[in-house]
């Protein structure tokens, strides 16, 4: 480490210069001795000091430090009243002037400096004028550098060590450096001569005495078992006392908000920031939370911790995109986020903002990471200006999740696009309960009406299980029917080995055998197209194993079985998209898949909940769920807007246990059954057919199915033990 290296001036002022960035930081990186004496003491004055010390410290540095104590007109007085008077107010003085740290930073350096302290790396003296009877404040100032080849820096002028003077004042200094070739070398050598008489207590009319040792024993009060190496990485130099300019939320200049995403935000502020925005998949939910924030950010003067939950990491991520847009860095954290440093971030964000050294800060998580002690830990530190954003927020209604609604945090603010848990309404009302009224509801239909989806063609495509698989859910629908009144009659979850058994049921129709030709044959038109989506289930084509709960291992998956299908046999160029790939993955094939590179994407779950592609121009739905929520925003996520995007095409493959034709033939026993399922799909079919275009297509299906089965009111309201 050599000071030559550094370009520096002659001279420095606050006009133009960062006393401490432009020239304390860097000359401390390279140096391994530190001589210095200031005006006054005060742990203000250590703690500037301080700043650059962390490579100084690698570099085995040693630090001199000459000070005056605060004197008022009375220490003065006491002082001549004799030696002993003269130690105690000495003692009294330098006391009063270690103050407590004010925030994370400062507690960190006054840990250092009690480090070098004990290590005796740090020697501290105190000087004062003592003029036979006359006692007064030493005020010179003199600073030395020295680096390990012999290289000298001097600097004087009207600096203290202090914040204040450091940051606030306008000072200036002038500087020496002992390898220039002026008069540098000479001024040099009668500063470290005056330094070395004041440290040997040799300056007439100034006597200078060692650190009391009460004062060294309080400074050691802030002393912990490790020095953190990164402190000056962390605060950038930056004093904590003057509150650096930060970024806030703030609506970007660009953005035109529609007039239901305003009167969503002003409901919210009435309603004292806390509500639900109830909005359809692709109408903008992220872009109305993050405004939402911001306004209430101006609302408080832009002193707010936001805090930001979503069920999955491509979740996090893409709202990253939208939260930078919004004038904010934030924290991000799940297990596998690129930030290593968040726990550290999230905590030190923490303390700095119950400290006000920060005005703000955004946390985003994941649902699991929300749910963490250390998270839960952190954000029950947050007592006030705290808003809680939850996107997907049905999914908080579930038990393990509704137990992480912290009732402390002033500001919520949930979104969804169907808050509504299916089959459970004590989650529902839970989710009610905490968040409050809805703000807006804006449904799927009145989006595409107001243009803000595109409209869709919707086409059902008739299937039936095979006989084997027909048996099958006839065998669940009787285990399951079994438990049907004892679990209507009591509150309560179904037990464990129930639900088993209807997600069984659920996988069967999902992955029934029959779906595939019925695919091949409905894609054959659309061979040589692109932007086409095949939504799967997660389950295999012969789903049987129900009564361990597994599968068994030479059974084919659903999604394995389509990517056969469409990419060998049909020679289209396809790729699956599920959680298997990561975010880097999921990006590079939404590109391939929006240049058409990329024909057609398999997917699964992972499509269900927030992922944009609005190029999708064609979907089937191979697997279709009776859960509103789930193909509520399978839906949603086809009709999204894009350029060169008029209408969006969707197939549905509606699963019935047997051929229309034979259906009047069966038994009554049977025919039971039969209806289970029927109702369930009739549901789902009635809703897309009744926003679509070409609302005849599903109209005649749907007339087709109950004259085969002889239906004369069609009650489209399943009962709640049907499926989970």
């Amino acid at each position: 480490m050599n000071l030559r290296d550094l370009n520096l001036k002659i001279r420095y002022r606050s006009s133009e210069d960062d006393l401490i960035k432009d020239f304390f930081v860097p000359v401390l990186n390279r140096s391994v001795f530190y001589k210095r004496a200031v005006g006054f003491f005060s742990s203000s004055a250590l703690i500037q000091i301080s700043k650059g010390l962390c490579e100084f410290i690698k570099n085995e540095g040693k630090i001199q430090i000459i000070a005056s104590p605060f004197l008022q007109e009375s220490d003065i007085e006491a002082m001549k009243k004799g030696y002993e008077e003269r130690e105690k107010t000495i003692e009294r003085v330098l006391l009063s002037s270690i103050t407590e740290p004010k925030n994370y930073f400062e507690k960190e350096r006054m840990n250092l400096l009690a480090h070098l302290i004990e290590s005796r790396r740090l020697d501290i003296k105190i000087a004062f004028v003592n003029d036979g009877n006359r006692f007064g404040i030493y005020h010179e100032k003199i600073g030395l550098f020295y680096d390990t080849n012999y290289n000298k820096i001097a600097f004087t002028g009207s600096l203290n060590e202090s914040s204040q003077s450091m940051v606030e004042n306008f000072e200036s200094i002038d500087v020496f450096c002992s390898w220039k070739e002026n008069d540098s070398k000479e001024r040099i050598s009668e500063k470290e001569k005056d330094f070395e008489m004041l440290w040997n207590n040799q300056t007439p009319k100034v006597t200078v005495i060692e650190f009391p040792q009460v004062a060294k024993e309080k400074l050691q009060l802030y002393k912990k078992e490790y020095i953190k190496e990164d402190i000056d990485k962390e605060e950038l130099y930056v004093d904590l006392s003057n509150k650096p300019n930060q970024k806030y939320p703030k609506i970007p200049e660009k953005l035109q908000l529609h007039d239901y995403q305003m009167e969503a935000i002003q409901n919210w502020k009435d309603a004292n920031y806390q509500g639900i925005f109830n909005m359809a998949t692709g109408t903008g939910k992220t872009i109305t939370g993050l405004a939402a924030v911001a306004n209430l950010s101006e609302t408080l003067d832009h002193h707010l911790a936001i805090i930001i939950v979503c069920p999955y990491q491509h979740l996090v991520e893409q709202w990253v995109e939208d939260i930078k847009e919004f004038n904010m860095n934030p924290i991000v954290a799940y297990s596998t986020s690129r930030d290593r440093d968040w726990k550290d971030k999230l905590k030190n964000s923490v303390i700095d903002f119950k400290l006000n050294v920060i005005e703000n800060f955004c946390f985003i998580t994941t649902n699991a990471t929300y749910s963490s002690e250390f998270v839960q830990s952190q954000i029950v530190k947050l007592k006030k200006d705290v808003v809680f954003v939850v996107d997907e927020a049905h999914n908080f209604g579930a038990f393990r999740l509704s137990k992480k609604m912290l009732e402390h945090i002033p500001y919520r603010l949930a979104l969804s696009a169907t808050l509504e848990r299916y089959g459970d309404p004590e989650g529902t009302a839970k989710l009610y309960d905490y968040f409050g009224n809805e703000c807006i509801n804006y449904p799927l239909g009145k989006a595409i009406l107001e243009g803000k989806l595109t409209h869709y063609r919707y086409y059902p495509i008739l299937t039936n299980l095979t006989e084997d698989e027909l048996s099958v859910y006839r065998k669940l629908s009787k285990e399951i029917a079994k438990y049907a009144v004892r679990y209507k009659n009591r509150k309560g979850e179904l037990p464990e080995f129930v639900k088993k058994l209807a997600i069984k049921r659920a996988r069967l129709v999902a992955g029934s055998l029959n779906k595939l030709p019925a695919l091949e044959k409905a894609i054959s038109k659309y061979k040589n197209s692109k932007h086409i989506l095949v939504y799967c289930g997660a389950t295999t084509i012969s789903d049987f194993g129900y009564q361990d709960g597994n599968a068994d291992e030479s059974e084919l998956k659903q999604i394995e079985a389509v990517l056969e299908l469409l990419g060998n046999k049909m020679d289209m160029k396809v790729h699956r998209f599920t959680s298997q790939e990561d975010s880097i993955q999921r990006g590079t094939l939404k590109h391939e898949f929006e240049k058409g590179n990329l024909q057609a994407l398999v997917a699964i779950k992972c499509l269900d909940e927030g992922v944009n592609i609005p190029k999708i121009q064609t979907a089937f739905i191979l697997a279709s769920s009776t859960n509103p929520k789930e193909y509520i925003q399978r839906r949603g996520r086809v009709l999204r807007l894009a350029k060169g995007k008029e209408i969006a095409e969707i197939y549905d493959f509606i699963t019935i246990p047997r051929p229309l034709g034979t259906a009047k033939q069966m038994e009554a026993s049977d025919r039971k059954w039969d209806l289970s399922l029927i109702k369930r799909e009739l549901v789902r079919m009635k809703d897309f057919y009744d926003l679509s275009i070409n609302p005849q297509d599903g109209y005649t299906l749907m007339e087709e199915i109950v004259d085969a089965y002889g239906i004369e009111q069609i009650q489209l309201e399943e009962e709640e033990y049907d499926e989970l």
